[in-house]
């Protein structure tokens, strides 16, 4: 089995999608790929324990990608080792009532994670680029001032949202938040593929929806802002990652292998060592337990 260096999924130069494989062959069957995921999975969550214990580290993993790309059942296979107190996950849909009376980051601001604590954001504020580029009409609902209609919005609208993620990200990154964004790249076909599967396998049935297929037929212009998002957003700090999704077993193994080799160069972050009064008085507090 090849061995993934997470630097050939880094994006440090602009990118082409069109130009990037959806699928990534390391000559290996699954039980493999899932035997290297439980080892990387046991590791992420002892060094999300000490990052607890560590307490002035959070991290913030983003995930996009198509609708089918496999977002969720990564996120149930990647950190299902880790104690529930130590993740959450924040799964962002159509802003409600209450998110659309504030900006469109303070339902991301929110929900950051706390010191020691892992948040995974499974869609992001990256919709706000990619959705509402797709879909401009959505961005009347927000009520802004000067934009009154579709018309009223002007590529430079888009610059300015790029600008203020670049600096919500570099704001919080700078404050403590570990962050790393994840593009799940799936192909046009695989998707068809698993939509298919979702009208003819029963259980997964309460999936499919018919917008799936309204949304599909946007294929080119989201692969358009998707590219232009991530260029635009890749940074040192808060850096992207295009991740192979045709093959779901080898995305999970990719993202995990990410986060753990990501986490490696925070050196400092270790186990709290323990006050020596309390060190030095060990065998009186067993004492008083035994008795």
């Amino acid at each position: 089995m090849k061995s993934i260096d997470p630097n050939d999924f880094k994006v440090v130069k602009k990118v082409n999608l069109k130009k990037i494989s959806t699928l990534l062959d390391i000559k290996a069957d699954d039980e493999e790929k899932e035997a290297k995921l439980d080892k990387v999975q046991a590791k992420l969550s002892d060094l999300q324990e000490v990052m607890y214990a560590y307490n002035k580290y959070s991290v913030l993993i983003c995930l996009q990608g198509m609708d089918t790309s496999g977002k969720d059942s990564l996120i149930r296979e990647v950190f299902k080792e880790f104690n529930p107190r130590g993740v959450v996950v924040h799964s962002f849909k159509t802003p409600n009532s209450t998110e659309l009376e504030h900006d469109y980051l303070w339902r991301h601001y929110i929900a950051l994670p706390e010191k020691g604590k892992f948040a995974i954001f499974n869609r992001t504020h990256y919709e706000n680029v990619l959705v509402t580029r797709v879909h401009p009409e959505f961005i009347l609902a927000e009520n802004l001032p000067g934009i009154d209609s579709v018309d009223d919005i002007k590529p430079k609208f888009w610059d300015r949202r790029i600008d203020q993620i670049n600096n919500f990200e570099k704001h919080i990154a700078e404050n403590g938040t570990i962050i790393m964004k994840f593009f799940l790249h799936l192909s046009k076909e695989e998707q068809r593929e698993r939509l298919l599967r979702r009208l003819e396998e029963g259980k997964h049935n309460w999936k499919f929806s018919p917008g799936d297929l309204k949304e599909r037929e946007h294929w080119d212009e989201y692969q358009k802002y998707y590219e232009e998002a991530i260029n635009k957003t890749s940074t040192e700090k808060a850096p992207w990652y295009v991740v192979p999704a045709d093959d779901k077993e080898m995305a999970r193994y990719i993202v995990a292998k990410i986060i753990w080799e990501e986490l490696q160069k925070y050196t400092d972050i270790q186990q709290p060592e323990l006050d020596k009064e309390i060190k030095d008085n060990f065998e009186m507090y067993k004492k008083e337990l035994r008795k």
